[in-house]
């Protein structure tokens, strides 16, 4: 008998969103302390809300980083630059609670010997991927975040063709899949909502973005895709723009934001078990975010290599403890290696250096490369090298620094030669 097809959704939301807007607080406030200071340990949380920015956490170091200058050109960079959003960078309250890291967690991290750095935390973290596209991820989420970033693009054009644009948004793609093969058949549902100036009137307003999201947005959209995901989309697609009918009043002044509130969004969309922490203002002593980022690195390579056409990857650790305390795999029935899921797991641990340590030396974890991961998800983003500026005492050096190295495809040969199909 036939399986029936069946439907998967995943959400994103934009940059101007207020948890999104908390995020990219803490990963710049992170970012700036690791350009002074590499060993910086840091845990930085943000709340937004009407007309104030707070953040507050923990941090060790040696530098000094102006935290409300950070706050405010993060906020104005996202784009709440005027009187109307009720939240602008330039006249916000910014509000400070930041404190010493605790001696307690300092004793567990801290080791005479590099190598054995403990975890910063105890915890379980997710790595997660799937063969729907170049990205290797779940298609819903993929498209959900490329929305955004495309809406995001239009905003910020010079004669933007949808002037009225402010920065809060949200995005939610319904896909259909086939029962039997479990690949992508269509897009079947597409929710769109936009934070937008005022009209004259709400008809006109609703009539205008609607017309702009079909015949601006979705067409920019589809040319950024490759051909097999531009022909998922048909005439059947069912569209939902700005349900409730208004969304002039959004960012922190619609509802408050706080830091490591979207952790489906920034990762697998709900395609994948999550630990439950969150990732943005973490150093990458803790475990919650540099070994997802590991994880996340084991699948891909995984998938990529044929090993599997779908992988979970779950890693856990003790605090103050640098080795794991167990790998878990699970391959959805999926697999194409001779070796069992828990064969693959003990080819993962004997042959995947995971200690904290060996994690951040791999991926460079200890350079300012966070505030670009706080939007538009942690995953599925292409590695690339930049130049960044770093700062040893009163002096600038720019240095090349490579971003979202956990995205990168070496270790495909690796898994190959260690888990043979």
């Amino acid at each position: 008998m036939n399986k029936k097809n069946y439907l998967f959704t995943s959400e994103s939301v934009s940059e101007g969103h207020p948890d999104k807007v908390a995020d990219q607080i803490s990963d710049a406030v992170l970012d700036e302390f690791l350009r002074r200071d590499a060993s910086a340990h840091v845990a930085c949380e943000t709340f937004v809300t009407t007309g104030l920015a707070l953040v507050g956490g923990e941090a060790a170091s040696s530098a000094y980083v102006d935290i409300e200058k950070v706050a405010r050109e993060t906020i104005a960079r996202i784009g709440y630059t005027k009187s109307d959003y009720q939240f602008d960078g330039n006249s916000c309250s910014v509000l400070l609670a930041l404190h010493e890291q605790s001696r307690d967690i300092a004793r567990g991290v801290d080791r005479a010997s590099e190598d054995e750095q403990g975890a910063g935390d105890q915890g379980i973290m997710f790595g997660y991927a799937c063969n729907e596209g170049d990205e290797y991820m779940p298609l819903p989420l993929i498209l959900s975040h490329l929305t955004l970033r495309t809406l995001a693009d239009i905003r910020r054009e010079e004669n933007s063709p949808m002037p009225y644009l402010r920065p809060d948004a949200k995005s939610q793609f319904t896909i259909e899949y086939d029962g039997e093969t479990r690949r992508p058949v269509r897009v079947h549902t597409i929710v769109l909502s936009t934070q937008h100036d005022e009209f004259d009137s709400d008809e006109a307003m609703a009539a205008r973005i609607r017309s702009d999201v079909e015949n601006i947005l979705l067409p920019r959209l589809k040319v950024r895709l490759r051909p097999q995901t531009a022909a998922l989309f048909g005439d059947d697609i069912i569209l939902h723009v700005n349900p409730t009918g208004k969304f002039v009043i959004g960012g922190p002044a619609g509802d408050t934001g706080l830091t490591g509130r979207k952790i489906i969004v920034d990762t697998y969309g709900g395609r994948s078990a999550h630990g439950g922490g969150a990732f943005s203002g973490k150093d990458p002593s803790k475990v919650d975010r540099s070994a997802a980022y590991a994880a996340r690195y084991i699948a891909k390579n995984m998938v990529a290599a044929g090993v599997a056409d779908e992988m979970m990857v779950q890693i856990s650790y003790a605090i103050g403890i640098a080795r794991p305390c167990s790998i878990f795999v699970n391959t959805f029935g999926t697999s194409h290696s001779k070796l069992s899921d828990a064969e693959i797991a003990e080819a993962i641990d004997a042959n995947f250096d995971l200690r904290p340590a060996a994690i951040i030396r791999r991926f460079g974890l200890k350079n300012p490369i966070y505030l670009p991961t706080a939007a538009y998800g942690h995953f599925g983003r292409k590695p690339y090298t930049k130049e960044v500026t770093f700062y040893e005492g009163d002096h600038e050096v720019r240095r090349p620094v490579e971003f979202f190295t956990w995205e990168k495809l070496d270790a495909t040969d690796l898994c190959r030669k260690i888990c043979p199909c």
